[in-house]
């Protein structure tokens, strides 16, 4: 028994020497001390010894393993640092070489737009909600107080997926969604691509992008939506950039209101960009409708509140004067304009 261990540790030692990577050490330490390496295979085989010979035959295998153990961390840490060095050596960079300069890119023009727009109403108080792309009939259309018999649907071809669901034809689903888990005051932004069945030309496109804002809260009026939409178009547009509410219709608030602003280009005098009317339309707005409140279990004779939206595509091109088609195209000539 004690020449078959000396054998083993014998043999062992050889072929941790011999081991010329981490890999092969690793094999090494398998085949001898593994679950079915040879020494564990005598330490299974003591049970055939006599009474007498058991201990010391115990005491031979665990003082072979122990010595083993120590030579094989020595061989690994050893074999380790030799692959590190290999690695090292084998990456080292040439600092007499010219550099390859990467040029830096920068955010696509609708990013920025959007950040710019997230950042002012974060500023006033407002949390950013991010809605699913693929909505439910019932949050697209039902809750915003549009059933299926409405002739609102009729104003937008919607793509539907299966008989209730549905790529969100707005992001004021997420409105929704945040009346019915959030108990006011609200304050929130729901920025977000949507679609709808348009043919791409000059003003459409079947992937667009919007931002929604609600606020619900004790006492919201008009006046309160006025405030904040004039405040944004002067930061947006300019100090003296003006408002006006038109007279319009949305099933979701009312009463309801398209928003104009003063032409950034010609500051209300007329020209090309606001075909000579001095006002561009940015945005709907209104107060939110009492069905819609009830729908989320907020009671509308104790709070009130305003949505409006936006296409944020639209700001973008009025901000920039960019072609709208070239805004989705993303031609690297073009992007790179905006670094």
């Amino acid at each position: 028994m004690e020449e078959r261990i000396n054998d083993i540790v014998a043999e062992c030692t050889a072929g941790i020497d011999a081991a010329v990577s981490v890999k092969e050490l690793t094999d090494c330490k398998v085949k001898f001390l593994g679950k079915n390496g040879a020494l564990t295979g005598i330490l299974r085989n003591l049970k055939e010894l006599n009474e007498q010979q058991r201990p010391l035959a115990g005491k031979l295998v665990n003082e072979a393993r122990s010595l083993l153990e120590t030579r094989f961390d020595a061989r690994f840490r050893f074999l380790k640092e030799e692959e590190l060095n290999r690695k090292l050596q084998a990456e080292k960079i040439d600092i007499t070489i010219t550099p390859h300069i990467r040029e830096v890119g920068s955010l696509h023009p609708l990013n920025a737009v959007r950040r710019k727009i997230e950042s002012f109403f974060i500023s006033m108080g407002f949390s950013v909600y991010d809605g699913p792309e693929i909505e439910t009939d019932y949050y697209n259309f039902e809750a915003l107080n549009i059933p299926a018999d409405h002739p609102a649907r009729e104003m937008q071809d919607s793509f539907f997926i299966t008989k209730n669901i549905l790529l969100r034809s707005q992001t004021s689903a997420g409105q929704i969604r945040t009346m019915e888990k959030v108990k006011p005051p609200i304050k929130m932004i729901s920025p977000g691509r949507t679609y709808r069945s348009d043919d791409l030309d000059a003003t459409h496109s079947p992937m667009f992008h919007q931002i929604e804002g609600l606020v619900v809260d004790k006492g919201i009026t008009m006046c309160d939506l006025k405030g904040i939409l004039e405040m944004f178009a002067q930061h947006f547009f300019g100090q003296g950039t003006k408002i006006r509410f038109r007279p319009s219709y949305f099933p979701f608030t009312e009463p309801s209101v398209e928003v104009d602003v003063t032409c950034h280009n010609c500051h209300g005098a007329g020209c090309r960009i606001c075909k000579g009317t001095g006002w561009i339309e940015v945005l709907g707005a209104g107060m939110v409708n009492r069905k819609v409140l009830e729908g989320c279990g907020i009671d509308p004779d104790e709070y009130t509140g305003f949505a409006f939206g936006m296409g944020l595509d639209r700001i973008a091109i009025i901000m920039s004067g960019l072609d709208f088609k070239a805004i989705f195209e993303n031609d690297i000539r073009f992007l790179k304009q905006f670094k």
